[in-house]
């Protein structure tokens, strides 16, 4: 029997924040409330902290191959853990062939259990969206993968998925309770426009941005809400950028479309001229959905603060700089998609958000840590502070201050988004199932240490049905 008391911090949950003390048992929340005196073997002086629960990153690709490069993997994890994020949700990758779970259980095994230093869970990603596939989708939640994501985009590449195959899953999906996530963007349109933009002598990074212009996201996340109703089904966007894409979201669902979407760090604090840095640096901004302009940052801040959209996730891809990056170096096309932002999520969220007034604290655990737990089957073992959940507890400065540098960063990346980037507050402890894993930016714990959460069915996208 373990225990810990955590003292004097301020409590904040999706919907309070109050002075308070938790008493934690064998990892698992026992008592919240004032003045509590149990003994305990650790006890643990919250004086103006505040006291959350533990994040949940529900958008990383580890292990993540785009033509010939694989970026980062498990190993990285302690990145998560060290900034507040307690649960990773990760994207396991079909092989073409072999059913949904046949290839999570081969990752986990290779990649993830030796490794993981935070808990985790998995979204299914379809590579061959054949009958075997659309079948097997009624018994995932038996595995506790209650969610599946489909790539609208990506033109010839093995994910992509037609309209045909988003249907079908669609279809599949309800009885089930499964969740069905789309990345929605036109793949005709970016074909098209990638073409004519290399043609035009245009193959630098900000060749990306041009050919994936905010219309070709609009109209596919129009398309899905178009699909998810002729299903009856819900329907999950993730990494929303463009402010047209989120009006679809947000007048689709006042209509009773069961439509919930997610955005991103980096699409809440980065624009799209980074693209256009001298050098080759652009390179390292080159995601999808492309960055976008400012008036587009702007809408989805207030899409967070109305509840138009539903979490905010990191979309975590490790791929260096000098060696994956510049597989694109002659064309725009080539460059591996993605930028690290796993250690970021939870501060710079913070640091823009909370500490710039543009969200309330209770929506920041909102977004970051309940949010993500209801859309994955999680929740209130995760992503709350409630009598009976995971110990899993971050005990926030608001008070620190100080600059990122990837020389400080732990996710094994030779760049950092948010370089130079001043931080307002961080997680100053961390515990993972009542166990300090984190302080002040050091990880405690050890490699392996995560364990596998199994997602029940019927999560926040259902709420509709």
């Amino acid at each position: 029997m373990s225990t810990v008391l955590i003292k004097n911090g301020t409590i904040l949950t999706a919907t309070d924040e109050f002075k308070g003390d938790i008493f934690v048992k064998d990892g698992k929340i026992e008592k919240i409330g004032a003045n509590l005196d149990d003994v305990a073997d650790q006890t643990i002086d919250a004086s103006g902290k505040y006291v959350f629960p533990g994040g949940i990153d529900q958008h990383t690709h580890f292990n993540f191959t785009f033509g010939e490069s694989t970026c980062v993997g498990w190993e990285s994890s302690d990145a998560a853990v060290v900034s507040g994020t307690t649960t990773v949700i990760d994207f396991a990758n079909q092989k073409v062939g072999w059913s949904i779970k046949d290839s999570v259980d081969e990752y986990l095994e290779e990649k993830v259990v030796d490794k993981a230093c935070c808990d985790y869970g998995f979204h299914g990603v379809v590579f061959d969206p054949s009958e075997a596939l659309f079948k097997e989708i009624e018994k995932l939640p038996e595995y506790g993968i209650p969610t599946i994501k489909l790539f609208m985009a990506y033109k010839g590449h093995p994910y992509h998925c037609d309209d045909d195959s988003v249907l079908k899953a669609l279809q599949a999906s309800t009885d089930a309770g499964v969740t069905i996530m789309v990345h929605a963007e036109n793949a005709d349109m970016i074909d098209v426009l990638q073409k004519q933009t290399v043609e035009k002598g245009i193959t630098a990074p900000i060749g990306h941005a041009i050919s994936r212009p905010p219309i070709v996201e609009a109209e596919a996340v129009h398309r899905a809400a178009y699909l998810a109703n002729l299903a009856d089904a819900p329907i999950y966007i993730v990494h929303v950028t463009a402010k047209e894409a989120m009006w679809i979201i947000r007048d689709e669902y006042a209509k009773g479309t069961n439509i919930f979407g997610e955005t991103c760090t980096h699409y809440l604090t980065t624009t799209v001229d980074k693209l256009d840095l001298p050098d080759f640096e652009g390179a390292k901004y080159v995601c999808s959905p492309a960055l976008r302009t400012q008036d587009h940052l702007d809408e989805l801040w207030i899409a967070l603060k109305k509840g138009w959209l539903n979490a905010i996730s990191s979309d975590h891809v490790g791929f260096n700089w000098a060696v994956h990056k510049h597989a694109g170096k002659d064309s725009f096309i080539n460059i591996p998609n993605g930028a690290p932002g796993l250690e970021n999520r939870i501060p710079i969220i913070w640091t823009e958000g909370v500490a710039k007034g543009r969200i309330s604290k209770q929506r920041f655990v909102e977004l970051c840590c309940t949010n993500p737990a209801k859309i994955n089957g999680l929740y209130p073992q995760k992503g709350t502070l409630a009598i009976g959940s995971d110990a899993d507890i971050v005990i926030f400065d608001p008070d620190y201050r100080g600059i990122v540098t990837n020389e400080e960063s732990l996710h094994r990346v030779d760049f950092s988004a948010y370089e130079g980037w001043e931080q307002i507050g961080r997680a100053e402890k961390v515990l993972l199932r009542g166990e300090l894993v984190a302080e002040n930016g050091k990880y405690l714990g050890k490699p392996g240490s995560g364990k596998f959460v199994a997602g029940k069915p019927f999560g926040l996208c259902y709420e509709l049905r």
